[in-house]
Parts: C-alpha cells; sequence; structure tokens
C-alpha cells in the first residue's frame, strides 16, 4: 500500500461526492486499511497501519489544498522538510521561511515548531499560517496549543496563524456542550480546527467543516 493508492481512493471519492469528498476521509481510509493489511508481511500491522495513515492524510490533505493555495498566491511546504533541511541547502525562498518560522529559546538556540504544512507568501517567504494535521485531536492538540503559545509570544512570529486539520475519529470535536478538553484548546488556544467528517458538527467561530479553511485564508490575507 503506497501512498499513491491512496490518493487513488481519494479520487474516486472525488468522483462520487465533488467537493464533499473530503468528508467521507474516514470511509477512505477504513478502505486503505484492508488494502494495506492484504499487503501488510511483517507482525504488527496496527502499529505500520497507524505510522502509514498518519504520515499520508498529511500528504493527502496538502495535496487537496495546494492548488487552491497557490490560486491565492501563496505555497505550501512540508514542514518536515524544512525541520530536516539545512538553511544552505534549502531554495533561498525556503531557507528565508525556515528563518521566519523559529521560536528564539534564548541560551538554548532556535528551534522550529512541529507542525506538518507551512503556508507562506512565495513572494517575500512571510509564514502565513501552520497546519497540524491528525486523525484525531488526541494525538497532538495540546502541543498544537504550546505551539501557538510560543510564536505568539514574540512580536516576529506573533501573526502566524495555527490551524488543526483532522477527521476527528473520536468525534472529539462533534459537540460543544458538554465540552471535551481537547476541544476547549482549539476554542481557547488555537486559532481553530477544520474538521473532514460526515457526522454533525457543533460550529463556532473555532470549529468548522473543512470546507471553509479556503475562505478563511482568503479573508486572513485581504
Amino acid at each position: 500500500m503506497t501512498y499513491d493508492d491512496l490518493l487513488k481512493l481519494y479520487e474516486k471519492a472525488v468522483v462520487k461526492y465533488g467537493k464533499e469528498a473530503y468528508r467521507h476521509i474516514s470511509s477512505i481510509l477504513i478502505q486503505a486499511k484492508k488494502q494495506h493489511k492484504k499487503r501488510f508481511k511483517g507482525i504488527d500491522h496496527e502499529q505500520s497501519w497507524k505510522a502509514f495513515k498518519g504520515k499520508n492524510l498529511e500528504k493527502l490533505i496538502q495535496y487537496i489544498i495546494v492548488g487552491e493555495i497557490k490560486n491565492l498566491g501563496l505555497d505550501v511546504v512540508n514542514g518536515s522538510k524544512l525541520e530536516r533541511t539545512l538553511c544552505a541547502n534549502l531554495p533561498n525562498g525556503l531557507a528565508k521561511v525556515k528563518r521566519n518560522l523559529f521560536i528564539d529559546y534564548g541560551i538554548y538556540g532556535a528551534h522550529l515548531p512541529d507542525v506538518d504544512i507551512v503556508i507562506y507568501n512565495p513572494s517575500n517567504s512571510k509564514v502565513i499560517a501552520v497546519l497540524s494535521v491528525k486523525v484525531t485531536l488526541r494525538e497532538r492538540i495540546a502541543q498544537t496549543g504550546y505551539w501557538k503559545i510560543k510564536l505568539a509570544s514574540d512580536k516576529l512570529t506573533q501573526h502566524i496563524k495555527v490551524y488543526f486539520i483532522t477527521p476527528d475519529e473520536d468525534g472529539t470535536l462533534s459537540t460543544i456542550h458538554p465540552i471535551k478538553k481537547a476541544r476547549a484548546i482549539v476554542e481557547a488556544d488555537i486559532d481553530g480546527s477544520y474538521v473532514l467528517s460526515e457526522k454533525e458538527l457543533e460550529t463556532s467561530s473555532k470549529v468548522k467543516p473543512f470546507s471553509e479553511f479556503i475562505n478563511d485564508l482568503k479573508k486572513l490575507i485581504k
């Protein structure tokens, strides 16, 4: 099972559901898991699948949004690419993006936040927003809240928006009352979360369906 196989399943969903295909990400992942298991030859399939799902969901979200983001005059880069590549080995524009994202820890150096996708302006390398992409909120929402606080604490990075993109498979974001801890973190500590789900969603200014992400990004850069 490869990312290309996952992408083919998504494209089939696009043919069937059109712009609503994003709502069926969890169903697509269920299909992908069955294919993955058929081809798996190791001992611990669940662990292997978890790693595959996390890594490739991130790639799929980037694939879904990159065209519309470029239409806005912006671009995206994978956070791990910035993390693992020295500035000297990056194209000049991306080296500046990396420097513009650094968090200063004083005598402990400058370090990048742990984010999956970085949205930036290619004309000046200004970072507009960073995205964490996870299947459930419990995987990294508190950490995402921490990075928002750190970015907001420095005047050089305080403008950067921090968003969480998720299928929310455990339903943490589905209701406001009674509110769960992870949703409280979204509402209080980050700039918002966009949900790819068929389930009913009690929305707010911080929790919205994924279909609203690009429109909100348009408002942000006006």
